[in-house]
C-alpha cells in the first residue's frame, strides 16, 4: 500500500491535513496526489505548520531553520499555491495552509504549468474525488460543510427580494470584495484532461479578498483590488 511505502513525510501530512475541519481520509490515491504536490522533505516540513495564520519566524522556530531559509521554503510553496500568503499593511508577510478543497488541490488546476503532470494530477483527483466515496462524503456530509448556494436574485421579486440579507446575496459579495480574481475552473480543466470537457468557457473560476489576492500575486488568476 502506497500510504505505508511513503510512511514519513507524507503520513504526516495525511495527519496535518486532517486536523482542520475539513480533512483528507487516507487513501492510496491521496498519497499519489500528495507525492505529485510536495516533495517527501516538504511534506514533512508541512506537517509541522500551525493550523492558524503563522509567520516565517514562527516556521524557522517549528522547523528549527535560520528564518532566511524557512522564508525561502514559504515562499516556494505560496508560489506554488500550496500555501496562501498575506502582505499586512506593515509589509509583515503570514502564510496559512489551507484545506485540500477549497483550497490547494483545486488551486493546482487554476493556472496551466509545467512542474506538475497535470494530466497525471486530473486523473488522480477524477479518482479520488469522483470514484471513491470517502473524500465526498466527508466534505458534504459532515457537520462542517463546504459552502452555501446563494438567492437566484433575479428570480425573486421585488417584494420579496427585501427579505434576503446582504450576506446571501453573491451580488453583495462580489461588490464588497477587497479583491476579485478569476482562474481557470479546476474541474473544467480536470474534466478537459479526461477527456470529458464540456462546452463551457475555462476562465471563469472566482476567489475573493485575501485568497484572490494570494492566487493573483502568484499568477493563479488575474484581477484587481478594489
Amino acid at each position: 500500500m502506497a500510504h505505508h511505502t511513503l510512511r514519513s513525510g507524507y503520513e504526516s501530512l495525511v495527519d496535518r491535513l486532517n486536523r482542520l475541519p475539513q480533512g483528507a481520509p487516507p487513501s492510496d490515491t491521496l498519497y499519489a496526489i500528495l507525492k505529485l504536490l510536495f516533495s517527501e522533505k516538504e511534506a514533512e516540513l508541512v506537517a509541522l505548520l500551525p493550523i492558524r495564520p503563522f509567520t516565517a519566524a514562527r516556521a524557522a522556530k517549528a522547523w528549527k531553520m535560520q528564518p532566511a531559509a524557512a522564508q525561502k521554503v514559504l515562499d516556494e510553496l505560496a508560489d506554488r499555491a500550496i500555501l496562501l500568503d498575506t502582505i499586512s499593511p506593515a509589509g509583515e508577510t503570514s502564510y496559512v495552509l489551507p484545506p485540500p478543497m477549497a483550497g490547494f488541490f483545486e488551486f493546482s488546476m487554476m493556472r496551466l504549468r509545467g512542474d506538475v503532470d497535470q494530466k497525471l494530477l486530473a486523473e488522480l483527483f477524477y479518482q479520488y474525488l469522483n470514484v471513491e466515496e470517502d473524500f465526498i462524503t466527508a466534505l458534504f456530509m459532515s457537520d462542517t460543510r463546504l459552502g452555501r448556494a446563494f438567492v437566484n436574485e433575479d428570480a425573486l421579486s421585488a417584494e420579496l427580494g427585501l427579505t434576503v440579507l446582504d450576506y446571501e446575496r453573491a451580488s453583495e459579495v462580489v461588490r464588497t470584495a477587497s479583491q476579485r480574481a478569476v482562474g481557470i475552473c479546476y474541474c473544467r480543466h480536470k474534466m478537459m484532461h479526461m477527456e470529458r470537457a464540456c462546452d463551457a468557457p475555462m476562465d471563469i473560476c472566482m476567489t475573493f479578498n485575501i485568497t484572490g489576492a494570494a492566487l493573483v500575486r502568484h499568477g493563479y488568476g488575474r484581477g484587481r483590488r478594489r
